[in-house]
């Protein structure tokens, strides 16, 4: 199925049929990515004194109840709603959801006892108005990024000046394949979204940060057309299904 996509002026031609699904699923076990220090996530039969909503326990229909955490189990998007003292939803901020993006492969250089991905790095590869979405690939990138338990990992993370960089490019939509954009204990900082963001002085509301993407190696750095979905959540994060669609 192709399509041809005329957006500010130019033309994207993309093939719908070859979407590049970004996003990392959710498990009821021990396989699914933890982080922030909470358990796995728990998919489970409703139960109900002598009904249990489980066809092979002699239910009519599978009938699970699912219990997480969207910033630390899953790929998810946020809205600034996640830092601010007043109440901002994801599913009010994020109104359209087809964006130009590019796909960046960085490796995070090694600072004191920490990994940082800089203004420097990310200067070589993106510039201002090279895309509406940045989508960051950490290195090394291996498989078991869908699976890894993060919490006291102490992952890689933006500098203050990279993420202001990106503002500053343009950037409305980032994404990356770590659990947060900022070091995973820093005395509640948040440098990077807050940076990002612009909050709280001139914030800018229809920016969004989804964490926890997961790009396998097969799909290479470059130019895309992004499909940013979420769930329907009104709260500062929901879930989400980031689909990547190679410009032609």
């Amino acid at each position: 199925m192709l399509a041809n996509i005329i957006h500010k002026d130019k033309t994207y031609h993309i093939d719908l049929s070859k979407a590049l699904d970004i996003s990392l699923s959710l498990r009821g076990d021990a396989k699914n990515p933890v982080a922030w220090y909470l358990g796995a996530p728990v998919i489970e039969p409703v139960k109900d004194g002598d009904f249990i909503g489980k066809v092979s326990e002699g239910a009519a229909v599978n009938f699970n109840n699912v219990k997480f955490n969207p910033h630390a189990h899953g790929t998810h998007t946020e809205c600034v709603g996640h830092i601010s003292l007043e109440f901002h939803s994801i599913n009010q901020t994020l109104k359209n959801f087809f964006f130009t993006a590019k796909l960046i492969s960085v490796e995070p250089e090694s600072w004191l006892d920490d990994y940082v991905i800089t203004k420097e790095m990310l200067r070589r590869q993106f510039q201002k108005n090279d895309a509406e979405a940045l989508v960051l690939r950490t290195l090394p990138n291996y498989i078991e990024k869908r699976s890894r338990k993060y919490s006291n990992t102490n992952w890689p993370y933006l500098s203050e000046d990279a993420a202001t960089y990106l503002r500053n490019c343009g950037v409305q939509h980032l994404l990356i394949d770590l659990p947060s954009v900022d070091k995973e204990k820093d005395g509640g900082k948040l440098l990077a979204h807050k940076a990002f963001w612009n909050y709280p002085k001139n914030t800018r509301f229809d920016a969004t940060i989804t964490e926890l993407v997961y790009m396998p190696n097969s799909i290479a750095d470059g130019n895309y057309l992004l499909n940013l979905q979420i769930a329907s959540f009104e709260n500062d994060a929901a879930p989400s299904k980031p689909v990547l669609y190679k410009i032609q």
